[in-house]
């Protein structure tokens, strides 16, 4: 939208309550967006009323096709306890009735009690109306165990990374120290966290970016010591599954050694709390990205028989989340806008899906209430077929599946299955107090960590006598396989 039409922007705003009334206080107040004509609301004691100065209109549905409107007038949903039963009405509602722009602002997992700012509203997005509804977490009350302290997030310019950083702002924290090894990214995810801060979103909060490699066993080491922190949260990986089938070597050095360089460091500095964000794909691997996560998972349980009493080493395994960078929902997207076809690798490909900013909370309410050695489990809930989630994206965007865009099947990909699970044989789900936090009892096969990660270490850098294992795939997956049965191997791998 141009500059001359945000300025006369009429913009009506779904919800009276705080989050509606906040945004409208601050457009208010900064004179640049446009004006506030009304606010929509279902709420019998609210319509007819005028909250500072604005009219409340009427039942919703039933208004909206009634306005007198102009080309430039948009719509804020502030309403962030809404369904997405609810939102997908909403929008549609709205779509109908042909608003230029629709925006939403952030669901309850992302607003702290009260909290609602016009820098968090954005454009209402195909995954606001997938998956179920989220958990409402009292974030103020989860994070209380972090006040004070110095909080790293590894991977922070990721989508898992970056959202942990949004929602820590508002923890209280001493420092938020943003790692990652991509400069743009770690620029990215400050930028943004200085603009939430100055249009005063969260506490005020000391934020560190660091750009470095997990994989240099020595700068990790020392910056860990350096930056004292308190708690990790461990959300860096390569994670995309026929990328690292086609590179999985450089899968291993950085899933499973930069795993274990942190955990070294966080041991030796004496890190309290340490949270290792895994994966459905974990389970009874058949990806060389799997095999790297279920390793990695026995590294930090291992940890957690070594660490001193009082401090607390978990991991924390969920399934996939919408929106992330290089998943299907952006993929889709960008297939939909160039008009199909949407492809697709199987008719019956499923997977459980929850969306970043609730697993997100999720992650930080475990690593306060979790104990260590323990392996967490997110609820979530039942899963989707990859088919309907296209189609419900392609009638988001106007189009009918099938006769505007079609859906092409592909194929399985190097390392795809057409189904995940969340837990193995030897693992039962026990229930916890919490909401959606599952706790994993595991009946452990026998796992040779030490014997594995010495295998490994030759394939990953030059040992002396062992030249030939360098960067091998080949031998690198013969030794995956002895340790992790149900690997897939390649026929005919080449060594490099």
């Amino acid at each position: 939208m141009a500059a001359q039409d945000r300025d006369s922007a009429r913009i009506y705003i779904l919800g009276a309550g705080f989050a509606g009334r906040a945004i409208a206080r601050e457009i208010a107040t900064k004179r640049v967006f446009g004006s506030v004509v009304a606010f929509l609301d279902d709420d019998a004691a609210k319509i007819g009323s005028k909250i500072e100065g604005i009219p409340v209109l009427g039942p919703i549905r039933d208004v909206v096709s009634l306005l007198s409107r102009q080309p430039a007038d948009e719509a804020i949903i502030a309403i962030p306890s809404a369904s997405r039963e609810a939102l997908r009405e909403l929008y549609y509602l709205l779509k109908k009735a042909g608003f230029a722009r629709i925006r939403i602002v952030p669901t309850i997992a992302q607003i702290i009690e009260g909290d609602a700012h016009l820098i968090q509203a954005r454009e209402i997005d195909p995954q606001d109306l997938l998956g179920r509804n989220p958990v409402t977490i009292g974030l103020r009350e989860s994070l209380l165990y972090l006040r004070g302290k110095r909080v790293l997030i590894t991977g922070a310019g990721g989508s898992i990374g970056s959202e942990l950083a949004r929602q820590l702002l508002s923890a209280g924290v001493a420092r938020l120290y943003l790692y990652g090894h991509g400069e743009n990214s770690i620029y990215n995810i400050d930028r943004d966290l200085r603009l939430l801060q100055e249009e005063g979103v969260g506490e005020k909060t000391s934020i560190v970016p660091v750009v470095g490699e997990l994989k240099d066993a020595d700068y990790v080491r020392f910056i860990v010591s350096r930056l004292k922190c308190d708690a990790i949260f461990h959300a860096a990986a390569y994670k995309h599954v026929p990328m690292m089938e086609a590179n999985p070597v450089a899968a291993i050095e950085n899933n499973v050694l930069g795993t274990r360089n942190l955990v070294e460091a966080a041991l030796e500095a004496g890190v309290r709390r340490f949270v290792l964000i895994s994966t459905d794909k974990a389970v009874e691997p058949v990806s060389t990205y799997g095999a790297s996560k279920l390793i990695a998972e026995r590294i930090v349980l291992a940890a957690a028989e070594r660490a001193s009493s009082g401090r607390e080493f978990m991991v924390v395994r969920f399934g996939n989340v919408l929106g992330s960078r290089g998943s299907i929902v952006p993929l889709f997207q960008k297939q939909i806008a160039k008009g199909g076809p949407v492809t697709i690798t199987h008719p019956d490909a499923a997977r459980y899906f929850m969306t970043i900013p609730e697993a997100c909370s999720l992650v930080l309410k475990t690593g306060g209430v979790g104990k260590g050695g323990n392996l967490y489990l997110l609820d979530m809930g039942e899963s989707v077929k990859i088919r309907d989630l296209a189609e419900q994206m392609i009638r988001f965007y106007g189009f009918e599946p099938g006769r505007d865009i079609r859906i092409d099947y592909i194929g399985l990909r190097p390392g795809e299955r057409i189904e995940e699970r969340l837990w193995s044989p030897e693992e039962s789900l026990v229930p916890t107090e919490y909401s959606r936090i599952n706790r994993l009892e595991r009946r452990d096969a026998p796992f040779a960590l030490a014997e594995l990660l010495s295998d490994i270490e030759p394939v990953v850098r030059r040992v002396s006598g062992k030249e030939s294992a360098y960067r091998n795939r080949h031998s690198l997956r013969t030794i995956l396989k002895k340790h992790v049965p149900t690997l897939i191997v390649p026929e005919h791998e080449p060594e490099f």
